[in-house]
């Protein structure tokens, strides 16, 4: 009797095996996520929940290259506790949701940056304007997985604040980005 990987043929699968490309797992976001924004008025940092985001992640860690992260933002409901900013932040001078109501983040790959951390480098499009920006993510793997991220965007780029807002004396131009995404596989 042979040992098992000596026939050829027990030979050739195994070296199939370990050729083929691995696959990315493919995620949807589950209940529990959030994505919030920070920035300041006036010196005062105030914060703000959107009013619904969809996450989907196709994701390997071991081949971060072919990642793919597609974030749908809901702006209609966005809510910061206080209600004039509320509605100062849902018309035309800002994120103007009569018209775009909503904005989407895709990023092709993602860039490893060590120690389960990672940068996707994607596009925001946000009032009809598409501008680069940098998710950094930490990656826990689990069920459910989580990916925990920071960006900053620069909202004057989009058009966010035009106007008499546009002084970044009032409100900065770089606003705070922070999600917590926990994830389960696609069904």
């Amino acid at each position: 009797m042979s040992h098992p990987l000596t026939t050829p043929a027990a030979v050739a699968a195994l070296l199939v095996s370990m050729l083929a490309p691995a696959h990315a797992a493919d995620y949807v976001q589950a209940p529990g996520s959030s994505l919030a924004f920070a920035t300041k008025y006036d010196g005062e940092v105030f914060s703000g929940q959107f009013g619904g985001f969809d996450t989907k992640l196709s994701f390997d860690p071991a081949q971060p290259g072919q990642a793919r992260l597609d974030v749908t933002i809901d702006l209609a409901g966005t809510r910061t506790g206080n209600a004039d900013r509320d509605s100062t932040l849902a018309g035309a001078d800002f994120f103007d949701v009569a018209r775009f109501a909503q904005a989407r983040y895709v990023a092709e790959g993602v860039r490893p940056l060590g120690e389960n951390r990672y940068a996707a480098d994607g596009t925001l499009s946000l009032r009809g304007v598409s501008q680069p920006v940098t998710l950094e993510f930490t990656w826990t793997p689990g069920k459910p997985a989580l990916l925990s991220g920071r960006a900053t965007v620069k909202r004057l780029q989009f058009g966010v604040g035009g106007g008499d807002w546009a002084d970044t004396g009032t409100i900065p131009d770089e606003v705070a980005i922070s999600t917590r995404v926990y994830l389960h596989p696609a069904p």
